[in-house]
């Protein structure tokens, strides 16, 4: 049986993990970013079009080329066993060719699991609110 404790310190470790993300992908850590990912994982960065795989290593990458920043604020969080929901509230501004930026933003969920003792993205939906 699991006490309180223990499901603190389950849920202030998932969260964390959306920390370590958000510091990767701003400093374009692609190494960094592949092992906050299940082998598994699912990303769907374009609505109705889930990656997986090697798709979703090349999609980020190309993304993270563009030298993206991104913000990111929990809004949820939920921790069962070895599985965490998160709700996460995001903005990314990219550069534009014309010297101008442009931004994108939404409502994530995200669904962790915990594999050797550490939260990695099992489905990552930036657009769960769609």
């Amino acid at each position: 049986m699991s006490s309180t404790v223990d499901t603190v310190d389950l849920v202030r470790e998932a969260e964390e993990h959306g920390l370590r993300y958000v510091a990767a992908f701003n400093a374009g850590d692609i190494a960094t970013l592949d092992t906050l990912y299940t082998e598994d994982a699912i990303s769907v960065w374009e609505p109705g079009a889930p990656l997986s795989g090697q798709a979703r290593k090349d999609a980020l990458r190309e993304f993270i080329a563009q030298k993206p920043k991104m913000t990111a604020k929990l809004r949820e969080s939920h921790v069962t066993g070895d599985t965490a929901l998160l709700v996460v509230d995001w903005a990314i501004d990219v550069a534009t060719a014309d010297g101008g930026s442009q931004r994108f933003s939404g409502v994530g969920l995200d669904v962790l699991r915990r594999r050797d003792g550490r939260w990695l993205f099992a489905v990552d939906n930036p657009y769960g609110e769609q």
